[in-house]
């Protein structure tokens, strides 16, 4: 059984635990059951279909794993998808939650995602004055429960691009640091399409009149949009970050190379000197000056010693050696 929860509520307090085969709409206004579902097979939702008028299309969205954040209204129904995300390495992998809201009950559906929500549960429960509000509180609840769980991934691999920006100024980035600053990217570039998505959600869900909604209710769906805006900020400046240490390493690189560049031109026009004038006598020519001069040896050696020192003084000065 995949049953993780099922409760009914009276008032915003848990009044009894409800059996899955038993479960039903309650009959009174102030009554809302929750029922939590963890990788539920169809029978099992189908199951709920006939109990809570569950739409077909909503059935089968919910045991997809491939859906990306939407809302979707059926008669008195509301259906909300919405994506978990988690950080295993340099990658993230991605989960569902379905979420099937009316005014008496509330249906969450958990597909690829370890993060339960008991822990929720139990910090809704001990507010009955903010829980008796229903089934819409819940459902803002529960979105801001997952998007918190995008915090921790952003600093995570904020902490990371900042270590590799650290080394960087230190040493070239090899091949591997590379390799994982694209990665990083586009890990990055594809959880930027997640959340654009799941702002979608929330504005929807602030802004548009949907049933199951109080307007009291709409102030909890602005603060949602409110904290998806900061997270999506922050995603977007992480991008910028990955994107500009690739850049600073890249300009580091060439700089590097642009300095090794002059010091061998540097030199190599000092060995230029010694060069020319050994080549110069190593010409097999009878009428050569200071041939016949006893220290014409030693004068030679001095102006290839004294070129050599001149041109290194005047590279050493502009920072060419």
């Amino acid at each position: 059984m995949s049953v993780a929860a099922s409760y009914l509520y009276r008032d915003g307090r848990r009044v009894e635990a409800v059996p899955f085969e038993a479960a039903a709409i309650p009959a009174v206004d102030n009554e809302f059951i929750w029922i939590g579902l963890h990788k539920p097979s169809r029978d099992e939702l189908l199951l709920l279909q006939g109990r809570f008028g569950l739409h077909e299309l909503s059935i089968a969205d919910a045991l997809s794993s491939l859906q990306m954040p939407k809302l979707s209204v059926y008669d008195d129904q509301l259906f909300v998808i919405a994506k978990t995300a988690q950080l295993e390495g340099d990658h993230i992998t991605y989960g569902e939650t379905a979420i099937f809201v009316g005014k008496r009950y509330i249906i969450t559906v958990r597909n690829g995602s370890e993060r339960g929500h008991g822990e929720l549960r139990g910090r809704l429960e001990t507010s009955p004055q903010t829980l008796c509000h229903g089934t819409d509180y819940i459902l803002h609840a529960i979105l801001d429960f997952i998007i918190d769980g995008y915090l921790p991934i952003v600093r995570t691999i904020e902490d990371s691009v900042l270590e590799m920006e650290r080394k960087m100024l230190d040493a070239f980035l090899d091949r591997n640091q590379i390799a994982r600053i694209f990665k990083l990217r586009r890990e990055v570039i594809l959880f930027q399409r997640v959340l654009d998505a799941m702002l979608d959600l929330c504005g929807k869900l602030y802004h548009l009149d949907l049933p199951s909604l109080d307007k009291e209710a709409k102030p909890y769906f602005r603060d949602a949009l409110q904290h998806m805006h900061r997270v999506e900020t922050m995603v977007a400046s992480l991008r910028d970050v990955i994107t500009s240490v690739f850049e600073a390493s890249n300009l580091i690189e060439q700089q590097r190379q642009g300095t090794i560049t002059r010091q061998l031109a540097a030199w190599a026009a000092i060995l230029a000197v010694p060069t020319a004038i050994a080549g110069i006598y190593g010409m097999n020519f009878d009428n050569m000056p200071e041939l016949k001069t006893s220290y014409g040896y030693f004068v030679v050696l001095a102006v290839i010693a004294v070129m050599c020192i001149a041109l290194f003084i005047r590279f050493k000065r502009a920072r060419w050696i």
